[in-house]
């Protein structure tokens, strides 16, 4: 069997996202489907910036077991745009279009 390369090539996870999974090696196309299957399972979305909870919108709500995680995120896009999480708290959101970067942030 081939040697899976690009997304589908395991990563070493950080510690907070390894103790979240569960898991200390994962594809990043995995990594980001169990945050999903997580933000959803705990409609952890809305429709407004740093608006509550109501399982639908762009934005993801950081929970208790999320922030440590985000936190990790801070990073500079090859367009320039600065994603810079360190300082959030429970309650904020993210746009859905970060989660890249925070999965960048949190592998090794």
């Amino acid at each position: 069997m081939a040697e899976a390369k690009g997304l589908s090539k395991p990563v070493k996870l950080k510690s907070e996202l390894a103790d979240f999974l569960g898991e200390t090696e994962l594809p990043r196309t995995e990594i980001t489907k169990k945050l999903w299957d997580y933000i959803k399972a705990n409609k952890l979305q809305t429709k407004t910036e740093n608006g509550k909870a109501e399982n639908a919108g762009k934005y993801i709500v950081a929970d208790a077991k999320l922030v440590p995680i985000f936190k990790n995120t801070k990073s500079t896009s090859k367009s320039g745009k600065l994603t810079d999480l360190t300082q959030i708290k429970e309650g904020e959101t993210i746009n859905m279009m970060q989660m890249a970067a925070v999965v960048g942030a949190n592998i090794e």
